[in-house]
């Protein structure tokens, strides 16, 4: 093919993988066993009690991982708004019962006991109800992150 020029291509960067680039602290070795008193008032919301399983402290802050029991109804508040937290990661497990929750976008889902998802980084969503048994796993990178509230 005397005389055909080809056409080259722009150079893709790629992001060097994390590690490469930001050495994570060291972990350290972590069990928590269930006890009832380890539910806690005082986590995002004021509809729920709250167990940290103790990942935070053992990761220095890289992720969180807490049991979340909704014991109360949110009256309006919190969780019912729409919002989205500023994370890298976040899955969700039902331990227990039920929760209904709309994700912009995607529309309004029902997870049963044993459902599981993802929200992705900043994804604006609100939850519309709950079982009066409704638990949660929640994991989240990094540990210590924003909730923004949208009107």
């Amino acid at each position: 093919m005397a005389g055909t020029k080809r056409k080259s291509r722009p150079a893709v960067r790629r992001k060097a993988p994390r590690a490469a680039t930001q050495p994570r602290a060291k972990q350290r070795f972590c069990v928590s066993h269930y006890r009832e008193e380890d539910f806690k008032d005082g986590g995002l919301r004021s509809h729920a009690t709250y167990r940290d399983l103790g990942i935070a402290a053992a990761t220095n802050g890289m992720v969180r991982a807490h049991v979340i029991r909704h014991v109360r109804q949110a009256a309006g508040e919190g969780a019912q708004q729409r919002h989205y937290h500023d994370v890298e990661f976040q899955m969700v497990y039902v331990l227990k019962g039920w929760l209904k929750t709309a994700f912009e976008g995607l529309g309004e889902f029902t997870m049963h006991e044993g459902s599981c998802w993802i929200q992705p980084p900043k994804i604006v969503h609100a939850v519309r109800e709950y079982s009066d048994d409704c638990e949660l796993l929640e994991i989240i990178l990094p540990a210590d992150f924003k909730t923004v509230a949208l009107a």
